[in-house]
């Protein structure tokens, strides 16, 4: 059976967008950096691209940070990082719903020197200079809500839905908390798609299959992990308009990671061996490691250290007071570097070696090896993967930093309502775990029959799974991951989900005493997202009664046994009636009752038993009790972390408007100070006393904005730009009307010249229209002539530093609504000429003659003497001859 489809678009491709507003977006949220892409149709720009940051950016930081009551993100937070390490949060995706004992310990092996604190759930949070405390998941929002923005810039509306990528070792705990956080940050999440399924959309949304299938392993080393997914390519055939086509499609069968192994490791080799060096060159017992700013400084230099001896031989490092004033300058060279990281190299391979073990194929079954992520830049990794694929050149035909965003857009737009996509590409992607569930309960005895693996490892997504069990009484149901042996990152324990089930035990008791066809059992209905979060949805009590009922029988002809299922009056339940005895036929009684009504009267009503099963589904309470690190924010908690967001969105936009202000202001005084300095009109339209306390006045407020302005609020930068512009907008205007009134005039008088001849020749072309209203065209050209010149002698008697006689904006009306008189005359049609009646036609009713002799006798003497009334009909039929109109 073929795939469900999804509509997906290559970016080159016509992109049809419904509402005029319609946008959706991706985020690529990794472990040190964020990619935002947008799906908009806009004339003159690319229907999906990736949106670039305020510093014209195409990838941003993924930080945040709370300094001195303020929030910063992406390129304002990494600023201020050298200077307050403490007050940056970087790495907060990784540390979404781990145990605070792994948060700590990650932490201090990547010298992060933010306070970390453990909230009530047991996971880490973090405690602002201020004393506040915030989740992971609200600082995960904060970074979420600055690639809002860079969205929103990007398309010029808000942009609310959006997919996120994650990575394949994602467990429940972090899908359902960054689902949280992207929520918090005001994202609808469409869905949650997993890197790997990302890149592959990209690699084949512009690909024919149809000839061949292929296998294509996507291998991703990152910042922080590293993971190799094999993909299987091909087509199928499908109906398409009553024609047969072919479809692309892709299903990912396998994928496997190490989520330790990243560019970051290979930093951190690079930073203690220079944190070596400097505490050798300080040769008094110092170890740097325990400097949270020199770490912060030495950290950034060696990710500009790794970036060169990708592309050089050699790189040397410098970082200015690095500790205690003290510079620190080396060289290390790349053979240095990749003996630092020897044992990495192999550990690099470990992924694609588990890919083809377990989905048993070899490396020649492998049609390419795309590699995308940051890291595999490092040639010794690119030689390592060549010599172990056997090959000279390696796959690079994705953008290694941005195949993943663009792949989650072309998905974001399928799933978006209001875009429709004109390429189609299938796309079968699999849980990377496998769940199993488990039922606790007071006498609860396991059946061996019910299968307890709910979702095996690579099963598609989404789906629905229903399990049915026999119980009595209330009881919980757990989830869990298949293997304890793999688990994500930092979990410690296989159960992630925990549900209570009530009101079993109630409806037992109820249904109990009468006579069961069947034991009670409870149907758990559960569903796999295409986000690929598993949960329990639903539950509900099965009771099946048999019992004996009297029922009203006619006296009529019994014929055979028949089986009558009913809808029970009472709600949820199925009736299912088996008579005991041969039943009549209804049908034919329920056809005949109007003809056998007065005999059925006569007839004497008798009854008969008949063993009637009923079927009642009753539904069960749901509640979720997961507790510990792995659950998300309850509803308390949500509301709170929300209200604290909100009131950083209010104080930033603020912040934001403060600062434009101050920079409108202080652009205003630099740019009249110029035009007072070097401008000559300015001087011509100003008086000398003007000019001096304008200036004065620019001075002082200039005084103000750099001594007590560093701390005044948005009002007042407004108040004081409104100032100056009382005084200085006036003799702008004076300036301006210096030559654009002029302009005005020589417009005008050019048209009063051209409408002379549009009069003239409407005499020989247009002889039918009305001579008063042209006439009244005249008349009013010759007083704008006037006006003109009236405005103008008096003009030239104003000085040019009073208020002009007149302005170009006068000119431009008046001369506007000349313009529209005329082309009001100039719409005049001609009149329609006359149009004689022409006698009705006899072979209009001779066509009519089909039915019989007297309609057409009818319609013959309705032909010969038409009405009055049908006459008006008669002339529309010819319609008079149309002009063209000027």
């Amino acid at each position: 059976m073929a795939p469900r489809l999804l509509l997906l678009a290559l970016v080159a491709a016509a992109v049809a967008v419904l509402p005029a507003s319609a946008a959706v977006a991706s985020i690529d949220l990794g472990s040190e950096w964020l990619k935002v892409a947008a799906v908009h149709l806009a004339p003159g720009r690319a229907p999906i691209a990736v949106a670039i940051n305020e510093m014209s950016k195409r990838k941003s930081p993924a930080l945040a940070a709370l300094a001195d009551g303020n929030r910063l993100a992406g390129e304002e937070a990494a600023g201020i990082t050298a200077r307050h390490p403490a007050k940056v949060f970087s790495r907060m995706r990784d540390l979404l719903a781990k145990p605070f004992p792994y948060v700590r310990a990650l932490a201090d092996s990547l010298f992060l020197p933010y306070d970390l604190v453990q909230d009530a759930r047991g996971a880490a949070a973090v405690r602002a200079d201020d004393g506040q405390v915030y989740t992971v998941e609200e600082i995960v929002a904060m970074v979420l809500h600055y690639a809002s923005g860079i969205a929103d810039a990007h398309v010029g509306l808000p942009v609310r839905d959006a997919v996120v990528a994650v990575p394949p070792y994602f467990g429940q705990a972090e899908r359902r908390a960054l689902t949280q956080a992207a929520q918090l940050a005001g994202f609808n999440v469409l869905a949650l798609v997993n890197e790997h399924a990302g890149a592959a959309l990209q690699y084949g949304i512009d690909k024919d299959f149809s000839n061949e299938s292929r296998h294509v392993i996507f291998y991703d080393m990152g910042s922080g992990s590293t993971y190799a997914a094999l993909v299987y390519y091909s087509s199928y055939s499908a109906k398409e308009f009553g024609k047969t086509v072919s479809v692309n499609q892709f299903q990912v069968k396998d994928v496997r990671w190490n989520s330790k192994l990243g560019g970051l490791e290979m930093e951190m080799r690079l930073v203690n061996y220079f944190a070596d060096q400097f505490n050798k060159q300080l040769g008094n017992g110092d170890d740097i490691r325990q400097s949270p700013k020199a770490m912060a400084k030495l950290k950034k230099q060696v990710k500009r250290t790794k970036e060169i001896l990708s592309a050089n031989t050699a790189a040397p490092i410098s970082v200015e007071s690095l500790y205690n004033d003290i510079d620190f300058r080396s060289t290390i060279t790349r053979e240095k570097f990749e003996e630092l990281c020897a044992d990495l190299w192999e550990q690099a391979l470990t992924p694609i070696k588990d890919v083809l073990t377990h989905s048993g194929m070899k490396i020649g079954d492998i049609y390419a090896v795309e590699l995308i992520g940051g890291a595999t830049r490092v040639p010794k990794l690119q030689a390592k993967l060549q010599e172990f694929l056997g090959r000279s050149e390696l796959d690079k035909h994705l953008d290694a930093d941005e195949a993943i965003v663009l792949g989650a857009s072309l998905h974001a737009a399928n799933l978006s309502d209001g875009i429709k996509l004109n390429r189609k590409l299938g796309m079968i992607d699999g849980s990377t775990y496998g769940f199993v569930f488990e039922i606790d309960g007071p006498d609860y005895v396991k059946d061996e029959s019910t299968d307890q693996v709910l979702v095996p490892r690579m099963k598609k997504m989404p789906i629905k799974l229903f399990r049915s069990i026999r119980h009595t009484k209330d009881f919980d149901v757990s989830l869990s991951y298949d293997k304890a042996s793999e688990l994500p990152p930092g979990v410690s324990s296989h159960k992630f989900a925990e549900y209570a089930i009530s009101g079993l035990a109630e409806t037992s008791e109820k249904y109990g005493s009468r006579n069961l066809s069947a034991p009670i059992k409870a149907n758990l209905h559960f569903s796999l997202s295409r986000s690929g979060i598993i949960s329990l949805d639903r539950a509900e009590a099965v009771i099946e009664i048999t019992e004996w009922v009297e029922v009203p029988k006619k006296n009529v002809t019994l014929e055979t046994n028949t089986t009558d299922e009913t809808l029970s009056a009472e709600s949820g339940t199925t009736d299912s009636t088996t008579d005991s005895k041969e039943n009549s036929s209804s049908g034919s009684d329920a056809d005949n009752t109007s003809t056998t009504n007065d005999e059925t009267n006569v007839q004497d009503t008798i009854t008969e038993k008949v063993l009637k099963k009923r079927t009642f589904r009753v539904p069960l309470k749901v509640t979720e009790k997961t507790a510990g690190p792995a659950s998300t924010l309850s509803k308390e908690l949500y509301s709170e972390a929300k209200s604290r967001l909100d009131v950083l969105n209010k104080k930033d936009a603020e912040r934001r408007r403060t600062a434009e202000l101050k920079n409108n202001l202080e652009s205003y005084i630099y740019s009249m100070k110029e035009k007072l300095e070097e401008s000559t009109d300015m001087l011509a339209v100003s008086t000398e006393h003007e000019r001096e306390s304008f200036t004065e006045k620019l001075s002082e407020v200039q005084d103000w904005l750099y001594m007590d302005g560093e701390e005044a609020q948005a009002n007042e930068f407004q108040e004081r730009l409104d100032q100056l512009k009382a005084m200085g907008d006036p003799i702008l205007f004076r300036m301006s009307e210096l030559k654009a009134r002029p302009a005005a005039c020589g417009s005008a008088r050019l048209y009063l010249t051209e409408l002379q001849k549009i009069v003239k020749n409407w005499e020989t072309s247009k002889p039918w229209l009305p001579k008063k209203r042209v006439d009244e065209v005249v008349s009013e050209a010759d007083k704008l002539k006037a006006w003109l010149e009236e405005k103008e002698t008096l003009q030239k008697s104003t000085p040019a530093h009073s208020s002009p006689a007149f302005t170009s904006e006068e000119v431009y009306q008046k001369v506007l609504a000349l313009q529209n008189k005329v082309s009001s005359v100039n719409r005049i049609p001609k009149p329609k000429p006359k149009v004689e009646k022409k006698p009705a036609v006899k072979e209009e009713a001779n066509k009519e003659k089909t039915d019989s002799s007297e309609s057409a006798s009818s319609e013959s003497e309705s032909t010969e003497k038409p009405s009055e009334s049908d006459a008006p009909e008669k002339n529309n039929d010819s319609e008079p001859e149309s002009h063209d109109e000027l």
